[in-house]
């Protein structure tokens, strides 16, 4: 009984925290469209953004306080924000080159670069998951990452579906050069603004 409540609470709070992702996975989608290997790419990126918040959790949730600082939190919006600039300036940079391999290679997809949107994106995830987990003790834990980690997957399909639907697929392909630094840009801001980085 208390597995199943485990269960049914981790897929709630997964579902509460992460919702907002299919959006950002939608775009790297767009971004990787025609390339090879985008869903790989984006898993891999995924589980290891992911892994590290929900290893960052674990570690503190049990007592590795210094592991990593409430305070530093806020600034993993610079991660979104300067991939959104890196992204913006190598728009505005092929709006001047009529080169079109040279407007391909610009939308590069990386599992690094989607895993450290994703830790960015999800770092104050650890704030969240930090009490939860340790109130269920070490096998609690360990249900609600199994739980998390199998949500991962949904989650990668779920935003796969969203961006391979025809309206959505033709909304993406046509402004996604234009939407992927805005959604990164805003993305860091918010993050930053929010976590109160450099006393804001």
């Amino acid at each position: 009984m208390e597995l199943l409540t485990w269960t049914l609470q981790a897929l709630g709070l997964f579902l509460a925290t992460n919702i907002d992702d299919i959006i950002v996975l939608s775009l790297f989608y767009a971004r990787g469209a025609g390339q090879r290997g985008t869903t790989a790419k984006i898993l891999v990126g995924q589980y290891l953004g992911f892994g590290a918040i929900l290893a960052a959790a674990v570690l503190v949730a049990l007592g590795a306080r210094t592991f990593l600082p409430e305070e530093a939190i806020p600034y993993f919006g610079l991660i979104p924000l300067s991939l959104g600039l890196l992204a913006a300036w190598r728009v505005w940079r092929s709006d001047d080159d009529d080169d079109d391999e040279g407007k391909v290679s610009g939308k590069t997809l990386s599992a690094l670069t989607i895993a450290a949107v994703t830790l960015a994106n999800g770092g104050d995830n650890i704030g969240v998951y930090v009490p939860v987990f340790a109130t269920v003790g070490t096998a609690g834990i360990l249900a609600y990452s199994v739980v998390f980690l199998a949500l991962v997957a949904v989650l990668v399909a779920a935003a796969r579906f969203v961006a391979t639907r025809k309206p959505t697929a033709e909304v993406l392909e046509r402004w996604e050069h234009v939407l992927f630094p805005i959604v990164l840009i805003g993305l860091g801001i918010v993050i930053l603004v929010e976590g109160g980085a450099f006393g804001l």
